[in-house]
């Protein structure tokens, strides 16, 4: 029975590596220490949480919509998620761009001042 790869410890919250790896195919096994991917540190409900915003191609709105909750909860969510796999850093940006385009899909900016704001103006 295959189980799922865990990112933090559950008695002390400390990143946890790999330390074999093993093909079902072939029998062979490596040992050492691997690093876990950033997604390992997140929970179950944080994983179905991505999947949700790749399956709408990160339109927020249809996120308020599949997991019933506001705007702000799921930028909260977002951001918690963005934090816990290390990419702060880059989400800074995109967050400024996605505020800017929510902007202007709510028209609350005309196209000329999105556009002056995304090109860093």
């Amino acid at each position: 029975m295959e189980k799922e790869v865990i990112g933090t410890c559950p008695i002390c919250q400390g990143n946890l590596i790999a330390t074999k790896l093993s093909c079902p195919s072939c029998q062979i096994e490596i040992t050492g220490a691997f690093k876990l991917s950033s997604f390992s540190n997140l929970t179950k409900e944080e994983l179905d949480f991505v999947a949700g915003f790749i399956s709408v191609y990160g339109n927020i709105k249809e996120m308020e919509k599949m997991f019933n909750i506001s705007y702000p909860t799921v930028k909260k969510n977002l951001d918690l998620i963005i934090s816990k796999m290390g990419l702060q850093q880059h989400a800074a940006n995109q967050t400024s761009q996605t505020d800017i385009l929510d902007k202007l899909a709510n028209k609350e900016l005309s196209v000329k001042e999105a556009l002056d704001q995304l090109k860093g103006k």
